[in-house]
């Protein structure tokens, strides 16, 4: 199967009809030699609206972490974006619901490995944690131990501004792994960059 074709799948995919309160509208971005991949949660409602990937203030926090613009992070051929589960899940008491698990079982296996350029994983949120690096301990223990994984994948905060308490408790994050993580970004996006995907020479 080609990449086109399981775009084409996933994006038609009614797997979870009866369980999405707004109905199916999978929100995915993948091209071939895309050498960053965000892996995320789930739309929230606007980019569910929208059909556009972090179309919201997360997005724009995650693109200010990341030290690009929005051409750039909006270009497949850069940027392969593959949440935990494509469509909005809806809301719940305390914000929004969980990714559906369908979705992942489904389809993250195939679609991942149409992607042999990623050699950069940015990983947010416990669902994507799970899956990336089997955690299921805190998500600061795991963000704080970045360097055990560099260069090939890291573990953030979700950006969304929910968020912003934690950030005033963890200033090391922005002093030490944000500047890091901008020049790595920098440097698995260069132009004629010939790093494998340990990001070794």
């Amino acid at each position: 199967m080609t990449l086109d074709s399981l775009l084409n799948d996933i994006r038609a995919c009614t797997l979870c009809t009866a369980q999405l309160p707004a109905g199916p509208r999978p929100v995915v971005q993948a091209h071939r030699q895309a050498r960053l991949l965000i892996a995320g949660q789930a739309p929230g409602r606007r980019v569910h609206e929208s059909g556009i990937p972090f179309d919201d203030p997360s997005g724009d926090r995650l693109r200010a972490w990341l030290g690009i613009d929005a051409d750039t992070f909006y270009n497949p051929e850069h940027v392969a974006i593959v949440p935990m589960g494509f469509c909005y899940p809806g809301t719940g008491q305390s914000g929004d619901l969980p990714p559906r698990p369908e979705c992942a079982e489904a389809w993250r296996a195939k679609l991942l490995a149409q992607l042999p350029q990623v050699q950069l994983t940015i990983v947010l949120g416990t669902y994507a944690l799970r899956y990336h690096f089997g955690d299921k301990g805190p998500l600061t223990a795991r963000v704080k131990a970045w360097r055990e994984t560099w260069p090939s994948r890291v573990a953030l905060p979700h950006p969304s501004p929910r968020n912003n308490r934690w950030l005033k408790q963890n200033p090391w994050f922005a002093a030490e792994l944000v500047p890091a993580l901008q020049q790595r970004v920098t440097q698995v996006l260069a132009p004629g960059d010939e790093m494998d995907h340990c990001g070794c020479r």
